[in-house]
């Protein structure tokens, strides 16, 4: 039999319930032999002899949960399947409950459900409530119950769980008091016990020892079995006898009789040390109180070229810097060669090294971008170019994009009418200059340009360092340093815009629009994901963000309030900071100002802040036209036959049934995708980082890290959570029919770089065309990262990214192209999204906070099915099938007949675009090629109404004495109609048309 047999037919004992060691009462698992969402996941099958009429049963449950005697016990006839109302409890806790019933159908079996549950709240947001005791037992019977002193006993046959993944055992099955008290008085000299245990057993608990370590005792030794080239895992359990600090494990290499060695630098623990998301390595100090249980996660990368033999060493375990216990390691390397380290197999724990990837960390270009080049202090970018000023700072901002957004122009777009610049303001309210000593690049490089400059006086220096990335994106770090006691009136940062350029904002509270010509903001972090905006003209824009120097990214889409930004204590200054946006002169000043302070001399302050120059690129008009989504897990032929190009396979469906972890029906996913590339279709997978399924195999090695892959939280929600995980945790969402139930990620952490991993072996493996995302939780060093695996080896690598409306309380009221945008240089469409209103909406909102086009994206609408008439001018439709009524198809089929690949879109924003309307609250937007033009117009007036076009025929285009001006049958848009060219068009309101000129 091969290792690889060997490992399944382990694995699938586990699931089974099927012992390894001798065990008095089975555990078993009967699938679907109750309803658990009333009786609950678990129950004890008990076997009557007797006779009368009050039986007796006394189970040693050994349940993890607290307070069993608060939670209700349900007692069934398994002959007849009616609950029985003739029961009461005994001593009940959690080592063992005493019961007592009446055995209705005589001798047979009956069931005991002990922790029935019924879920409240939302579907996909349940609580699970566990119900209390309940009386229901008769007067009479209760009386001869207590009566009876010779009560005959109810066998306890087995414990059963609703299914495998429910189950307690082994590793959640307690030791009891006794037998932990006498392991503690046996061992009363160690600082703390180890229990080396196998990695299809992951320790679950962290405050009760499992029985299982208790009838084997502590080990100093660890026993596996591995294959050549194998990530292999395995664990140390850490029993803490007293309060530990600074835990650490270190390893020898592995040597065999031979003399053959494995170095101890392939060996790790990811609780100890690891590399973090932005490949920064790590030390991470572990403390364990008293009483607690940690899990030691750790592996052995063994290598390809091992000979088959048995390799020991030792793992050290040191305590503050002592070495207190050493571990003796035995692992014996079969012939077997493991492919790709064994990730194919993950319930084997072989991902863990994962965690620690730096896989696609280079900054390389990313197609369709340009190296940077550096000439003198200007660094230029595809589109753009920035000027850098003696002080570090932007002398001006340049883009070179048309109005149109489809080309490149060879005239630049000035942002600044001076530089963005500092203001440091004594309390006479005079400026302090600071002089500089001279600018200073220090990396140059293709995907990444740094530079230092220092400006000071006899009472402030500040230090700049900034870094510069190829799409666009630049990192300030602004060190002030007091050199002397000084009083402040004021620390300001100017970024005074080109008014012609800050026509629109977005951002601070402020729903995407035009930019109110008086703007004023404070700090809330409290309650509000705000900290920086975004300003701009559709062809130039600037969104700049103020950062913290711990900045921390705040938790998203929902959770805000329960992980909120960080105050920056430089900008922010308790309650005295905040941005100011006005008129100035020529200018448009974004005055963010941080307020009077004191500072003594050494006081170090951080003005940090981000810039991200817009856009990034052109828009990709045929991208729009040719790539058909198709939301939705169906036969590849009804997709084909829809007319769709490229299928988004959500989670919760057979090919991807568990959110955020597409490992496990991943055989499926394959041959899904073989089906559809062989059919001429691509397949993008919902996959993002926000919450993890509970079916992840690495769920509870990821919990042994604390709080760094899972945030903190109160816990509950659905069941086998709060039976399993415990506590401290953020139930996220639920899908009934799979049970699968998500935790809450923290943020930025390890398990990005197990996100990049496993997208590039979906990948190569799987053969995935790219990803559909689900808002966004990480930043943009995963986001390039997995741009760069996604489109590796000539994959396409799609990205679409669906946000819900983020302006809401729950969402700290932020505005989602404003919390997303630092991703938009990745992305190749938008679908914003649920909660987006384009019915009471403005053009300017539509276009700047749904379309995407002034970020050189286009988007899809989803809420209602949008609205198709005013989504033509910005060449959106929706997406089939996801709305109800709201089918794309027929507006597909006028692309196709009229040909939209390779037209020209002039929006309605362009000054110089051809066709206009004689109400400027209908808007035309035009698709011209030559001799013939589609006119798509919207109407954003307030009732019906009439207009009349007025087209430059000349700009055009088209002969008017040979034009004609024809409205093509449109299902569920518009009647086929004909129009004279003069002639009044009648408009619905919030409707439209779409026209063809030729």
């Amino acid at each position: 039999m091969t290792t690889m047999k060997k490992g399944l037919i382990a694995f699938i004992f586990l699931l089974s319930g099927i012992t390894a060691f001798a065990q008095k009462t089975p555990y078993t698992n009967c699938p679907n032999c109750w309803i658990a969402d009333s009786l609950g996941n678990h129950r004890v099958v008990l076997t009557y002899k007797g006779t009368g009429k009050v039986a007796k049963a006394i189970i040693q449950w050994r349940r993890r949960d607290n307070d069993p005697q608060n939670k209700r016990i349900i007692i069934e006839d398994a002959q007849t399947k009616q609950k029985i109302t003739n029961v009461r409890s005994g001593n009940i806790n959690r080592e063992s409950g005493e019961l007592y019933f009446e055995p209705v159908s005589g001798s047979g079996t009956y069931y005991v459900y002990y922790m029935p549950y019924k879920n409240e709240g939302r579907s996909n947001y349940p609580r699970g409530v566990y119900l209390k005791p309940e009386a229901t037992a008769s007067a009479d019977w209760l009386s001869l119950s207590n009566s009876n002193t010779n009560i005959p006993l109810a066998e306890v046959k087995e414990f059963q769980s609703i299914d495998a993944f429910n189950t307690f055992y082994p590793m959640e099955v307690i030791a009891t008091k006794d037998e932990t008290d006498q392991l503690i008085a046996k061992n009363s000299s160690e600082a703390f016990l180890v229990f080396p245990e196998d990695r299809l057993y992951s320790i679950r608990m962290t405050d009760d020892l499992p029985q299982r370590w208790i009838e084997r005792g502590p080990q100093n030794h660890f026993d596996g079995e591995a294959s050549r080239g194998e990530n292999f895992s395995f664990q140390l359990g850490l029993y803490a006898m007293q309060d530990l600090g600074d835990v650490k494990v270190t390893f020898s290499k592995l040597t065999s009789s031979a003399g053959q060695a494995i170095a101890a630098d392939k060996i790790f623990c990811i609780n100890t040390n690891g590399i973090g998301y932005d490949a920064v390595p790590f030390s991470k100090t572990l403390s364990v109180a008293k009483g607690k249980i940690q899990a030691l996660w750790c592996g052995v990368d063994v290598p390809q070229d091992a000979a088959p033999a048995t390799y020991t060493g030792k793992a050290t375990i040191s305590v503050d810097g002592k070495a207190t216990k050493e571990i003796k390691l035995s692992i014996t390397v079969n012939n077997t060669l493991s492919k790709n380290g064994g990730v194919d197999e993950p319930w084997k724990m072989t991902r863990l090294r994962w965690l620690n990837s730096t896989m696609a960390q280079d900054n390389t270009v990313i197609a369709p971008y340009t190296p940077l080049i550096v000439k003198d202090n200007t660094v230029s970018l595809l589109g753009r170019k920035v000027e850098v000023n003696k002080d570090g700072f932007p002398a001006q901002i340049q883009t070179f994009f048309t109005p149109e957004m489809t080309e490149y122009s060879k005239t630049p777009n000035n942002l600044l009418t001076e530089a963005l610049h500092f203001h440091f303001t004594k309390p006479d309210g005079k400026n302090m200059a600071l002089k500089s000593k001279g600018l200073h690049f220090t990396k140059t490089e293709p995907g990444t340009v740094q530079w230092t400059a220092v400006s000071a006086n006899d009472s402030l220096q500040m230090e700049v360092s900034a870094s510069m990335e190829f799409d666009g994106f630049i990192a300030y770090k602004v060190k002030v340093t007091a050199l002397q006691d000084i009083d402040l009136k004021d620390i300001t940062m100017h970024i005074p815009f080109k008014k012609d350029v800050a026509k629109y904002m977005m951002g601070l509270g402020q729903k995407g629009g035009y930019r109110p010509e008086n703007f004023e903001w404070k700090w809330d972090v409290t309650h509000k994901n705000q900290d920086g905006a975004w300003i701009g003209n559709v062809n130039a824009g600037l969104q700049y963000s103020l950062r913290d120097e711990k900045y921390v990214r705040p938790l998203n889409t929902n959770f805000y309030l329960q992980k909120p930004l960080i105050l920056p204590s430089s900008w922010g200054n308790g309650d005295k900071g905040g941005i100011k946006i006005t008129d100035d002169g020529k200018a448009v000043l974004a005055n963010n100002y941080s307020g009077e302070r004191k500072l003594s001399k050494g006081d170090v302050l951080y003005y940090n802040f981000n810039l991200l120059v817009t856009p990034f690129h052109t828009i990709n008009t045929d991208f729009q036209w040719e790539t058909r989504f198709f939301h939705s897990y169906k036969p590849i032929d009804t997709i084909k036959n829809a007319g769709a190009t490229v299928i988004n396979i959500h989670h919760a469906t057979a090919i991807n049934p568990y959110i955020n972890y597409p490992f496990i029906a991943w055989k499926k996913m394959k041959a899904y995708d073989d089906s559809a590339h062989a059919a001429g279709l691509k397949v993008k997978i919902y996959n993002t980082i926000r919450e993890l399924s509970n079916h992840a195999y690495e769920t509870f090695a990821l919990r042994s890290l604390g709080h760094e892959i899972y945030s903190p939280g109160k816990g509950g929600g659905f069941s086998w959570l709060q039976e399993h995980v415990g506590n401290d945790y953020i139930a996220a969402w639920f899908v009934p029919e799979l049970k699968d139930a998500a935790i809450i990620n923290s943020g930025m952490n390890r398990w990005h770089n197990y996100y990049v991993e496993g997208m590039n072996w979906l990948t190569q493996n799987v053969g995935i065309d790219g990803i559909y995302l689900d808002d966004v939780a990480f930043d943009r060093i995963t986001m390039k990262r997995v741009k760069r695996v996604l489109t590796n080896d000539g994959h396409p690598g799609i990205i679409d990214l669906h946000s819900a409306n983020q302006y809401n309380k729950s969402d700290g009221f932020n505005n989602s192209a404003n919390l997303y945008m630092e991703h938009f240089p990745y992305l190749n469409r938008l679908w914003f999204g649920e909660y987006f209103d384009y019915e009471k909406n403005s053009p300017d909102f539509f276009l700047t906070e749904v379309s995407g086009i002034p970020f050189g994206l286009m988007g899809e609408m989803l809420q209602g099915g949008g609205n198709p008439w005013r989504g033509m001018v910005f060449g959106m439709t929706n997406r089939m099938p996801w709305s109800d009524n709201a089918d794309p198809r027929p507006i597909w089929k006028v692309w196709d007949n009229f040909g939209m690949k390779g037209t020209k879109m002039i929006g309605y924003w362009v000054e110089s675009n051809p066709v206009k309307t004689n109400n400027e609250k209908v808007l035309a937007t035009i698709y011209k090629k030559k001799g013939t033009a589609l006119i798509s117009i919207g109407s954003w007036a307030d009732s019906d109404t009439d207009i009349q076009l007025s087209i430059d025929w000349e700009k055009l285009g088209i002969d008017p004495s040979k034009a004609t001006i024809t409205a093509p049958e449109i299902k569920n848009f518009q009647h086929g109609k004909t129009f004279q060219l003069n002639e009044k068009i009648p408009i619905e309101k919030g409707k439209g048309w779409l026209l063809i000129v030729k």
